[in-house]
């Protein structure tokens, strides 16, 4: 992140988020990360607010300006994720028809997504299962996620053996 980057830390049922902003804009969200004070902009605030929402069940969409940076393509993914209605899931295939792109380029864009929850990757499926996820604890955490949204989903993780 660049000088103009400012951010903030905060616990979250998954552990330690940070929020990175840009001129008013969300661009990116880690999870792990060393809690830092950062700064509280008004966006950083409405942003830990409506995660707080979230994650107790009561905001299933975001309403903040987002500023994620990759090529055009990419971007386009994004807003189709985010067109996914909570508690819902595609598949990577069928995200990939609907934009008439490759469900391989639908996963780049999933494991490059800088604003997980936020930008839903996690309601992008496997035709065979989960998926990765390049968040958190990887599939376990894209299973917390889905189960938040939608307690009766019966999807497990598959062990590759």
């Amino acid at each position: 992140m660049t000088d103009a980057t400012r951010h903030r830390s905060f616990a979250s049922p998954l552990g330690t988020l940070t929020a990175f902003e840009i001129d008013g804009a969300i661009v990116a969200l880690e999870l792990g990360r060393a809690p830092t004070v950062g700064t509280e902009t008004t966006i950083l605030q409405d942003l830990r607010r409506q995660l707080d929402e979230y994650f107790a069940g009561k905001r299933q969409r975001f309403e903040l300006a987002l500023a994620p940076a990759g090529p055009k393509r990419r971007q386009q993914i994004w807003r189709a994720m985010a067109d996914i209605p909570y508690g819902r899931t595609e598949t990577y295939g069928q995200l990939a028809a609907r934009l008439g792109s490759s469900a391989r380029a639908v996963g780049q864009a999933c494991g490059a997504n800088p604003i997980p929850i936020i930008v839903p990757c996690h309601r992008v499926l496997g035709t065979s299962g989960v998926g990765g996820f390049s968040f958190g604890d990887g599939a376990e955490t894209k299973l917390r996620l889905l189960r938040l949204e939608n307690p009766a989903l019966t999807l497990s993780i598959r062990i590759q053996s």
